[in-house]
């Protein structure tokens, strides 16, 4: 049995026009954050939601959650539960993005986009699990292990969507072979 990249099943012909219709939901979601994430940027969160997501340890998630006011904790709730709607959009775009860029390559290439493209939905799950955790932080559970779980899944979560994009762009910013 053959490794088979998730959405090689897309006629070839819908690839490209779907890849654009979710990059532009992940474009808008990224916007939608950018608003929601204004009111989070604080000395003890200078990068806002991420700074939550990577706390790792009850003190850092503790310091974060004293500099939120309500209205920051509604926000960032809100940013969460968002996200569930964002994943999808965004794992399906780097995937598709992923599965454009395999084709213009031959040998080992094509190979590590299926790989790849399966992690961008791994990144989905991780993702998930991770505002779960978050979740119960903001909700009074302050206690191991729900920071260093957040911030191990938003560790995975990160990479995965790294090396996705790089294999994407390197796939179409290097010569065809």
């Amino acid at each position: 049995m053959t490794l088979r990249h998730p959405l090689d099943s897309l006629p070839p012909n819908l690839r490209l026009p779907l890849f654009f219709l979710f990059l532009a939901l992940t474009v808008a979601g990224l916007a939608v954050f950018q608003l929601l994430d204004q009111p989070l940027r604080t000395s003890a969160a200078p990068s806002g939601t991420i700074s939550f997501e990577l706390a790792g340890s009850v003190e850092k998630a503790g310091a974060i959650l004293g500099s939120w006011d309500a209205g920051a904790r509604l926000n960032s709730a809100f940013g969460l539960g968002f996200d569930f709607l964002f994943m999808p959009a965004y794992a399906t775009a780097l995937s598709l993005g992923i599965l454009l860029a395999a084709g213009r390559r031959t040998g080992a290439w094509p190979i590590l986009g299926k790989v790849l493209g399966w992690g961008a939905f791994a990144a989905m799950v991780f993702d998930a699990v991770e505002n779960l955790a978050l979740f119960s932080v903001l909700q009074g559970n302050l206690i191991a292990p729900y920071p260093q779980l957040a911030a191990g899944c938003a560790t995975v979560k990160f990479g995965l969507i790294l090396m996705g994009i790089f294999y994407g762009l390197s796939g179409w910013l290097l010569p065809e072979k």
